[in-house]
């Protein structure tokens, strides 16, 4: 045994360590990419077919395991056309931050002050919005039930598209790091037999993601002409462009603004994280039992 760990320590570099840290570190980032998109499913069902390859052939099934080799000769090709969209989603972003692959502070400084002054004349004018923006988890799932964008976040492109006349205004808009990925797209509603009886589709539409992602969710009412921010299932009620402003930014921790924040904000803050240790407790209390 003890040779065993000398060999080891002797045949072990510096490099070997960096070498797999760094593996493990794209790997990671490729899952956090994917988690919450259909390509989940679709890595699952290459599982499947490479389990498939193997398992033909040591049975000695030769016709399947040809179709497989077949199939596994154009295997990286398939993986490029299957995953265009994440792969160029993760290229973009690597070319935005090469180490973290997280999008610059002064583009979503830029997109956080657009989807205020959205939402504020939204309200003003008594239409009807929701504006979600993408975090970690990946919404292509959701994306994919709307109309394609691809456009840089723009306050009249917004309102634009809410407008009773815009032929996709009646969904929810989607943005992605400093783009307008999609619009007209449909949200899960909420089951929570608690909810307040008043919420109509929208709020319902607003909470029902927010409780499945980490997405938030800007709500523009237009009943009361009022603007709502939607995360972690809960809802911040009544803000106007400056204290949106100042949430988002401190949500997507792009400032520090939350020490002159009004009490009603910051008890928001200590409300949605209290419910997320709580969602974790219950999680792995779950687990234990």
């Amino acid at each position: 045994m003890n040779e065993l760990i000398l060999n080891l320590k002797s045949s072990f570099r510096l490099e070997d360590l960096l070498d797999v840290a760094i593996v493990g570190f794209i790997i990671y980032r490729l899952l956090n990419l994917i988690r919450g998109t259909r390509a989940v499913q679709m890595l699952v069902g290459m599982g499947v077919l490479t389990a498939g390859y193997f398992l033909s052939n040591q049975l000695e099934l030769y016709t399947t395991h040809w179709l497989f080799s077949n199939f596994f000769d154009y295997f990286f090709f398939i993986i490029i056309v299957i995953f265009q969209d994440d792969l160029r989603r993760a290229l973009t972003k690597i070319g935005r931050n090469p180490f973290f692959f997280s999008a610059e502070s002064e583009s979503q400084l830029e997109m956080v002050d657009e989807v205020a002054q959205a939402a504020a004349q939204l309200a003003r004018d008594r239409v009807g919005a929701l504006m979600v923006i993408e975090r970690e988890n990946g919404l292509k799932n959701f994306m994919d039930t709307g109309s394609k964008i691809d456009s840089r976040v723009r306050a009249e492109i917004l309102y634009s598209i809410f407008l009773d006349q815009s032929p996709i205004h009646d969904g929810a808009v989607i943005i992605t790091g400093d783009r307008i990925a999609s619009a007209g797209c449909f949200l899960p509603l909420s089951k929570d037999p608690d909810i307040d009886k008043h919420y109509g589709t929208r709020h319902r539409a607003a909470i029902g993601l927010t409780e499945e992602t980490d997405a938030i969710v800007v709500l523009v009412s237009e009943e009361a002409g009022a603007v709502h921010l939607v995360q972690s299932g809960q809802m911040l009620k009544n803000l106007d462009d400056s204290q949106l402003r100042d949430v988002l930014a401190e949500i997507l921790d792009l400032q520090n603004p939350k020490a002159s924040l009004p009490s009603k904000i910051k008890s928001f803050f200590d409300l949605t994280k209290a419910e997320r240790d709580s969602q974790k407790k219950t999680a792995s209390g779950g687990k234990k039992a």
